[in-house]
């Protein structure tokens, strides 16, 4: 429940879908109050100096300048930033690696809500290292980024990507494991943990379980088989995941 006025601003070059969005706040989320609506991006920049919000509103695709152009331009990050985006895989997956939150257009009042709360109660939490996350990997597809932003219940851990040796569901919940041992509680479903980890070495290998590739011992034979982590944990592997699995662990073969 929010028990003080929380500022937004909104930046959209399309009008209907910022009358859109700004009713649903209003109807939905009555603590937030719009303090300005911007048609680009140059006069969003001139608006966020001039009256700061604590949630900025931002879509993707403008003309001119687009939403990661403008936050490139801002000296300083001192907001939380919700993106407002039609479907962009790639756009979207960049924005899931650096945990930062987005809304489908057109919006849902429910994932509004939610996303809304989650900002509001991240609003002491600064985002520079997120956002610097999130330009590095749309600016350099070609880099590998060494790390990712996994969100948990206390805030964010910025996880070195080499040492998650598995990564186990636990309801909407998924457990990392580490190399030291330290494990991760990460506030985001398996699904979600998998969608950030695609460009990288690890597999779903069960419906509970994805594996760092270059962390496997080995892999013993059965009707779907199991693996041993170099951990000693024994992880099993679906039958019908199984030749997936096989040809990740021996890519030489056809």
């Amino acid at each position: 429940m929010l028990t003080s006025m929380i500022t937004a601003t909104i930046v959209d070059d399309e009008p209907l879908s910022c009358e859109s969005l700004a009713t649903l706040l209003e109807r939905y989320c009555p603590a937030v109050k719009v303090l300005d609506i911007c048609y680009s991006a140059p006069a969003a920049l001139k608006s966020i100096v001039e009256h700061p919000p604590q949630i900025l509103f931002l879509d993707i695709e403008m003309p001119q300048m687009n939403g990661f152009e403008l936050l490139e331009q801002l000296q300083e990050v001192n907001f939380q930033l919700i993106f407002t985006t039609s479907y962009d895989q790639y756009a979207i997956k960049a924005i899931q690696f650096s945990a930062l939150d987005y809304l489908l257009k057109p919006i849902d009042r429910e994932e509004l809500k939610t996303a809304v709360q989650k900002a509001v109660h991240r609003l002491q939490r600064p985002l520079p290292e997120q956002i610097e996350m999130l330009l590095q990997k749309l600016n350099h597809p070609a880099i590998t980024l060494n790390k990712v932003a996994i969100p948990t219940l206390e805030g964010l851990q910025m996880v070195f990507i080499e040492s998650v040796i598995f990564c186990k569901a636990e309801s909407n919940y998924t457990t990392l494991v580490l190399k030291n041992k330290q494990k991760i509680t990460a506030s985001r479903t398996l699904k979600e943990v998998e969608a950030m980890l695609e460009d990288y070495s690890f597999a779903r290998v069960h419906h509970s379980w994805i594996v760092n590739l270059n962390e496997v011992e080995k892999y013993v034979k059965g009707e779907g088989g199991y693996l041993i982590m170099s951990d000693g944990t024994t992880i099993d592997v679906s039958r019908n995941r199984k030749e997936q699995v096989l040809k990740k662990l021996q890519p030489g073969k056809v």
